[in-house]
């Protein structure tokens, strides 16, 4: 193996620079030439590449989003599109394609192996967390922050105006981000997909809550799959209990800003190990960390395998709202 080359794809997420980085640095410290792809899987189609060596990722640790850019593509879902990828990495000389991105990136590498027999690895990069075969995504911790900071904000408003906030986080379909960050806020009530929500029940436990004195309170919606069901929940709330409330929809700002350290450290190692991951010959597969020990996950696992959200926290919960 002589080249490598990687992108960036689907969602942004803080700590794809520091993977590209790890990507970058690893590779050539062991001796290959590393390439990088702009604008995903559609610079791919496209031939838009640009040489990267150590010098060229210096000082991009710390930065947010990715420096390649990114992107989703329709193209690349249909053979024609994947025939252009193909033919470009085949003109560069690339042996080896590392892809950090979510589901639908790993969907895409899986076919381009397929067809062309390609080696390709991804890496977990999106703050939805939802991919198994890692305990945490690239980007996660950092939009749980990035949230927390907002509501902490969010509660001084609430307390000062004796109101409800319905606080809408980002998380695709998943409740990962919303959980951590109600565990985290304090949230009086977290809603996510994974578990049923009486919306009766929340009614009555907000209207207790009041009636005891409780002036304020913040509850947490995963968005699903379309952001704005804080607002159904808000019009329900105020029709059974009469309690006015406002919607705070965080939306894009949750995959912006500076990674956390921990963020970069995960992106770090598995930057790292995806280089070597290819390098020791491995294709198709996911770096990903579990129990603190980087693991590597076969694609279609990926999406095939539901990673579980830990009910019990959500549980917890709802026993420290008091």
């Amino acid at each position: 193996m002589k080249t490598i080359a990687v992108l960036t794809s689907g969602g942004d997420a803080p700590g794809m620079n520091a993977c590209i980085r790890a990507v970058v640095r690893t590779g050539t410290a062991r001796g290959l030439r590393v390439i990088g792809f702009r604008r995903g899987f559609t610079g791919l189609m496209a031939g838009d590449q640009m040489p990267l060596d150590p010098r060229a990722v210096a000082n991009i640790i710390q930065r947010g989003g990715t420096f390649l850019g990114t992107s989703r593509s329709p193209e690349f879902k249909k053979a024609d599109g994947r025939r252009k990828a193909i033919e470009v990495l085949k003109a560069s000389g690339v042996d080896g394609l590392i892809i950090i991105g979510g589901e639908g990136s790993f969907r895409g590498a899986q076919d381009l192996i397929e067809e062309s027999g390609i080696r390709a690895v991804g890496i977990p990069g999106t703050i939805d967390n939802d991919l198994y075969g890692t305990d945490f995504s690239i980007g996660f911790d950092t939009a749980v922050n990035t949230a927390l900071e907002a509501i902490d904000r969010i509660r001084d408003t609430a307390a000062s105006h004796e109101r409800l906030f319905l606080v809408e986080v980002m998380g695709h379909r998943t409740g990962f981000l919303a959980l951590e960050v109600g565990l985290a806020g304090g949230a009086e009530a977290v809603i996510v997909p994974e578990a049923p929500t009486d919306l009766d029940q929340l009614c009555k436990t907000l209207g207790d809550s009041h009636r005891r004195g409780k002036s304020s309170s913040i509850v947490i919606v995963a968005e699903i799959d379309e952001p704005g069901v804080a607002f159904t929940i808000a019009n329900r709330v105020k029709s059974n209990v009469g309690m006015e409330s406002r919607v705070v929809i965080l939306g894009h700002v949750q995959r912006g800003g500076p990674p956390t350290a921990k963020d970069r450290v995960l992106a770090s190692r598995l930057g790292a190990a995806a280089a070597e991951a290819l390098l020791e010959g491995k294709t198709g597969m996911m770096a990903g960390e579990v129990n603190n020990a980087v693991v590597l996950t076969p694609f279609p696992e990926t999406w095939q395998k539901q990673k579980r959200l830990d009910l019990s926290r959500l549980a917890l919960v709802g026993t420290l709202a008091g």
